[in-house]
């Protein structure tokens, strides 16, 4: 079964699922957050991809932790997909990286920053993964059709788009939910990333904000245009996190928040 298939599998046509944390910090912390989201996801019909990133390359300020190492860090992510059962996801930031992250991974993830980088997106493509690609805080929903072009164009047609807000101002993101709608209308899968809509970037003290206390609501909203899945950070104690830690979910919390998101998809499902 290929991602593209597995993301259409819930039994009750509910959204999938892109969740973990923002990078793996360690094994313990990873797998103990996998065996939480697994099970839940599971009893509510959501296929659930685990999300970690190996490396973070876009750092605000150079003394900014960024990894526990690449080849300790893909291991893991492994693991995890050996252990659980359950595809993995993690961003690349240049093109020699494609190779090396997808002998570990089911899917590459392109950040928002670099949507717009041929070599990126073609050397992501050529793995034959699923590539994810987050839309640059500073493009029009229309203009993602030709990130997704590059891919397909390069013989894989395993690509889905996710919207992460558009810069408003200096130090914010909104998200227009009208692009979710338009960027469907490309024949990819449209993914809300919940977390990173409610970052208040470009802080004076270098580190980036957030909002996480609008995470129900930004989500919900996704849930009643239509969104195909969700990407939510989740950690068990985002006040020690390594990275993003002020937007992201507590885990805890997760499993209330699926709950309530199933019941609007269902309730969507039953009028469409």
């Amino acid at each position: 079964m290929t991602i593209s298939e597995y993301l259409k599998t819930s039994p009750n046509g509910n959204f999938f699922l892109l969740a973990g944390p923002c990078v793996i910090e360690g094994e313990a912390m990873a797998l103990d957050i996998a065996s939480k989201i697994v099970p839940i996801c599971q009893r509510l019909g959501i296929p659930y991809v685990f999300k970690g990133s190996y490396r973070k390359a876009n750092r605000s300020r150079v003394d900014s932790f960024t990894g526990i190492g690449d080849e300790k860090a893909l291991k893991i992510l492994k693991k995890v997909r050996d252990e659980f059962g359950v595809p993995v996801v993690t961003d690349i930031h240049e093109a020699q990286e494609a190779d090396i992250a997808a002998e570990y991974v089911d899917m590459l993830q392109i950040p928002a920053f670099l949507c717009r980088q041929t070599d990126l997106l073609v050397a992501a493509a050529r793995t034959g993964k699923f590539v994810n690609i987050k839309k640059g805080q500073f493009l029009a929903p229309e203009s993602m059709r030709f990130a997704v072009q590059k891919v397909i164009d390069s013989g894989n047609n395993q690509v889905a788009v996710t919207e992460r807000g558009t810069t408003f101002g200096y130090g914010d993101l909104v998200v227009d939910y009208r692009g979710i709608p338009v960027m469907q209308r490309d024949g990819v899968p449209v993914i809300l990333d919940v977390t990173h809509s409610l970052q208040q970037p470009n802080t004076g003290s270098g580190v980036t904000g957030g909002r996480p206390e609008l995470i129900e609501t930004v989500a919900r909203a996704g849930i009643a245009v239509g969104a195909d899945g969700l990407f939510i950070e989740t950690h068990p104690d985002p006040s020690v996190a390594k990275s993003d830690g002020a937007n992201m979910l507590r885990l805890d919390m997760l499993e209330g928040l699926l709950e309530r998101l199933t019941a609007i998809r269902m309730t969507i499902n039953t009028f469409a």
